[in-house]
């Protein structure tokens, strides 16, 4: 009897023993998984890890593999990992490293800055020309339009992306349609954004060459280096563009955007100032004049200082239109259309957001398309009501027309040159994480990678700017047909795939107003490929040139 006691008192202390081990390590575990719980929507896979599901795994086994630093790999699925967002976070409280697929540090204003850059392209320059032939009224109706459908683009795009839980463009196309879906995207970011970096890139060969010739007042005949634009395309790309585009993060471009939307404001306030101080009709800077401008036959004018020349408006073309239709209207709406591109950037800016939700997020979108939809507005306006129906396709070429030594719109071109320049980081970035998700799509971020995507892309696109300049045209026929897929055709499809049916059946308004919405952008693709196909024919190029 005193053994059976014995042995039956062991078995109650083992019992509690054993029981008490249990409790703490579940509590251990419920706590260090509390984390893990409030990161869910931010994995890239798309699938929560439910905490009862984490805590059947054997205790021996999850201290072996932190050991083994090895821990990690229970949460990554291989199909969709986003090697740029892979790292280890400290605990605020000093403890063991927990891991996160990404935990966003950019803030809400660095985050505006960075979508603002993505969307603010040259086409802002065109903007003029475009209120000229619409007319004050239906460019306002037309601008505001755009702005509302690219709102709610981005708007559907989050929505997708909150369902299932993924922050990449092309991981919502491969959980609505598979692989097809996944390269559809990832192809469509690519062709576009190399597209675009290569028409900054070619403004920066064509312009700056002669922006610094204007302020060195030599001659367009000399065989100086620095006013070779193939040089000095290189130069800008190797020196400025590249170690831009190597942060290891979109977010810590957050000031070099800053200053890029800086310039586009010193744009803005100088196209509102010259706008009181050209008076219409103005005078245009005479070729034959050339030698007066040594200082020998210089007239100054009343309304005016510019050098004298011939008069090239009358008063009657001095009257702004509010509505207005002619053969190059309809050229207009595609390129308001695609004024404001930046949906490949919303995903990536979502992702390193701190303290990431669908609404925040979409706050940022707002402002941000609220201040280009200010900006665009305003310089078209004012470069509008200062030229009216003279206006050039570029507005700055227009101002050259009257002063080609005025030193203030020379330091206005400088400043749009800078802004474009930074804006090639920002454009950069998607489509190096479109390849690696196409190509490596099981890779973490690896440094070597990371390099020669970029420096592979820069030396691609430096290559076809210096040696194939028509091919520019091609990335137009490009752009008119990857633009509306990533702007309109693919959030649409995209969000009417993924979002349960048990949740808004197929006839719902909300799928029905997205089928509309993607039938708007089969439309607007339809128009630019036939304006494009038209000017190809015609051999003119009434077009403008887009984002």
């Amino acid at each position: 009897m005193p053994n059976q006691k014995l042995v039956t008192l062991s078995c109650l202390v083992c019992s509690s023993t054993l029981t008490t081990h249990t409790q703490n390590c579940g509590i251990s575990t419920a706590s260090s998984m509390e984390p893990a719980r409030s990161d869910m929507s931010i994995l890239p896979n798309g699938k929560g890890h439910d905490l009862g599901e984490e805590m059947c795994v054997p205790m021996k086994t999850m201290m072996e593999e932190e050991q083994n630093g090895t821990h990690h790999g229970r949460f990554d699925d291989p199909e969709s990992t986003l090697a740029e967002n892979i790292e280890f976070l400290p605990n605020g409280d000093g403890k063991k490293p927990r891991f996160t697929d990404f935990e966003g540090k950019t803030s809400f204003g660095m985050s505006v800055f960075n979508l603002g850059n993505a969307i603010m392209g040259s086409g802002i320059l065109g903007l003029a020309y475009a209120m000229a032939n619409t007319g004050i009224l239906l460019f306002l109706f037309l601008l505001t339009a755009v702005a509302g459908l690219s709102c709610y683009s981005i708007h559907l795009l989050l929505k997708s992306s909150g369902i299932v839980g993924i922050r990449s463009y092309e991981q919502l196309g491969f959980r609505a349609f598979g692989m097809t879906g996944k390269m559809a995207a990832g192809i469509a970011i690519t062709l576009q954004n190399i597209g675009a970096m290569s028409s900054y890139l070619y403004i920066i060969k064509s312009e700056f060459p002669l922006v610094l010739q204007a302020f060195l007042k030599t001659d367009t005949t000399s065989g100086d280096w620095y006013l070779n634009g193939n040089y000095l395309v290189v130069l800008v790309s190797f020196s400025v563009i590249l170690p831009l585009a190597l942060m290891k993060q979109l977010g810590y471009l957050g000031y070099s955007s800053g200053f890029s939307l800086s310039c586009m404001v010193f744009f803005l306030s100088a196209v509102m100032y010259k706008k009181f101080q050209i008076l219409c009709p103005f005078e245009e800077f005479s070729a034959n004049s050339t030698l007066a401008h040594a200082h020998t036959n210089v007239s100054v004018n009343h309304a005016h200082s510019y050098h004298n020349g011939h008069v090239m408006a009358d008063d009657a073309n001095c009257s702004p239109q509010m509505f207005t239709v002619n053969s190059q209207t309809a050229y207009t709406i595609p390129i308001l259309a695609f004024a404001f591109v930046c949906h490949p950037e919303v995903l990536p800016i979502y992702t390193e957001l701190r303290n990431p939700t669908q609404k925040k997020m979409q706050h940022v979108s707002n402002i941000s398309i609220l201040i280009m939809y200010t900006m665009y507005f305003l310089a078209a306006l004012f470069g509008y009501l200062t030229f009216y129906t003279n206006v050039e396709p570029e507005l700055l070429h227009t101002y050259s027309r009257i002063d080609p030594y005025d030193t203030l719109i020379l330091c206005v071109r400088l400043a749009v040159l800078t802004a474009v320049t930074l804006t090639v980081p920002i454009v950069l970035f998607p489509v190096r994480r479109a390849i690696q998700e196409m190509v490596f799509p099981n890779k973490t971020f690896n440094w070597i990678r990371h390099v020669a995507i970029a420096v592979i892309l820069l030396t691609f696109i430096n290559m076809l700017v210096i040696f194939a300049p028509n091919i520019l045209g091609i990335f137009g026929i490009i752009g008119a047909t990857s633009a509306p897929c990533l702007i309109f055709i693919f959030p649409a499809v995209f969000y009417i795939r993924i979002v349960p049916k048990d949740k808004e059946p197929m006839r719902s308004t909300p799928k029905i107003f997205a089928a509309c919405f993607a039938g708007l952008g089969v439309l607007f693709m339809i128009m630019s490929l036939s304006f494009i196909i038209i000017d190809w024919t015609t051999g003119s190029s009434s077009a403008l040139g887009g984002h």
